[in-house]
């Protein structure tokens, strides 16, 4: 049967159909029109940007926008010769830190509101499959043991691991279901996370401080070969994502109700678990564990284009490259010393979640 077009689908549905699944995961809100949602998208493009630029301008050595646009200028071959502080500073400093902020946001982001989609539920975020649990794993086993790859490629091989085995252990008489697929990754995070505070209790001063700062994540190790890694993966995996938006509106409506209208939900859940499983453990292995930034940010993007995934996954993806970028400057000027960029995320995610259980309790899931 021909799928109809993508703006006949319903977004949404109420209710799941069976006992075993939860409520929809959408934010039920007034409609939305396509052109205020497609203007959303470009405002949001923009401030981006702004954000971008003025997180290259402040810290503790504070450089004017002017002298920041010709340090771009003189490093892109448009100008001559620049100020050599400003430069360095600029650069070899900032410049990586707020580009691979923005990236690791976005995907972050963009892997929350796919998560949230493909299983139906609001409380889903990146690392409920185990890769931010198999990530600290494989940093932990590289500071631990002198192999012969970097702890961001330990992360990532070890994250996809993760998530590996969890939809490995979730097939039940052929089938995943979800409520299984999402115990199996309770159990293999857990396991990871067990071997993870065994190296902890292990390991020297020196290994336990780098393993503590990794967990916690940061930017201070950003390079222009991260850069060059992550930003181009984390454009292309959105765009991919994105272009799955339709049918995760379809899937929404129940795998009975998407196989009706042509959608065979089994590889259509595999496909996008798998590239946000990859996003999620590029970024985990760059910047360390970053919370709520993929469980909230879809939940502002959904309030404000509604629970069409065509626009939330764009939304998701530059809303969390402003808000990382943002926390990121916070973690780097509040305090002499760096503070871990995952304490301003909780800092100020905890209460944006008080404020969805107390204004929206029934569109999360609870009863009216």
């Amino acid at each position: 049967m021909t799928p109809p077009a993508p703006s006949s689908i319903p977004a949404t549905r109420p209710t799941a159909g069976r006992g075993d699944e939860t409520r929809c995961a959408c934010v039920v809100s007034a409609p939305v029109s396509n052109r205020r949602r497609a203007v959303l998208l470009v405002v949001t493009a923009a401030l981006v940007l702004v954000v971008a630029v003025v997180s290259i301008t402040v810290g503790a050595y504070v450089i004017p926008v002017g002298d920041v646009l010709k340090v771009l200028a003189a490093k892109t071959g448009l100008t001559d010769s620049t100020n050599s502080l400003n430069a360095s500073v600029v650069w070899d400093m900032r410049l990586t830190r707020v580009l691979l902020a923005g990236a690791v946001g976005a995907a972050l982001a963009c892997s929350g509101a796919a998560y949230q989609g493909t299983f139906r539920n609001p409380l889903v975020e990146p690392f409920i499959l185990g890769v931010s649990a198999g990530a600290a794993c494989g940093a932990g086993l590289a500071v631990m043991v002198d192999v012969p790859l970097s702890m961001q490629v330990m992360a990532f091989i070890f994250g996809m691991l993760a998530v590996w085995l969890t939809y490995t252990l979730s097939r039940v008489r052929g089938e995943r279901p979800t409520v299984t697929l999402i115990l199996a990754g309770v159990v293999v995070g857990s396991f990871f996370s067990a071997v993870f505070s065994l190296f902890q209790y292990a390991g020297t001063d020196e290994q336990l401080r780098r393993l503590v700062f990794w967990v916690m994540g940061g930017f201070y190790r950003a390079t222009w070969n991260d850069v060059a890694v992550v930003v181009p993966a984390t454009v292309i995996g959105c765009l991919l994502l994105w272009r799955f938006g339709w049918r995760l509106n379809v899937l929404s409506l129940g795998d009975d109700e998407a196989r009706s209208l042509g959608v065979d939900p089994e590889p259509l859940r595999r496909w996008v678990i798998v590239l946000a499983t990859a996003l999620t453990a590029l970024a985990v292995s760059v910047s360390g564990i970053i919370a709520w930034v993929g469980l909230l940010v879809p939940h502002a993007a959904r309030m404000m284009v509604g629970p069409d995934h065509r626009f939330v996954i764009p939304l998701s993806a530059t809303l969390g490259a402003v808000f990382v970028m943002a926390c990121d400057v916070l973690a780097r000027t509040i305090h002499t010393g760096e503070v871990p960029i995952s304490i301003i995320t909780s800092i100020l995610g905890a209460p944006y979640l008080v404020y969805l259980l107390r204004t929206r309790a029934t569109h999360l899931g609870a009863s009216s």
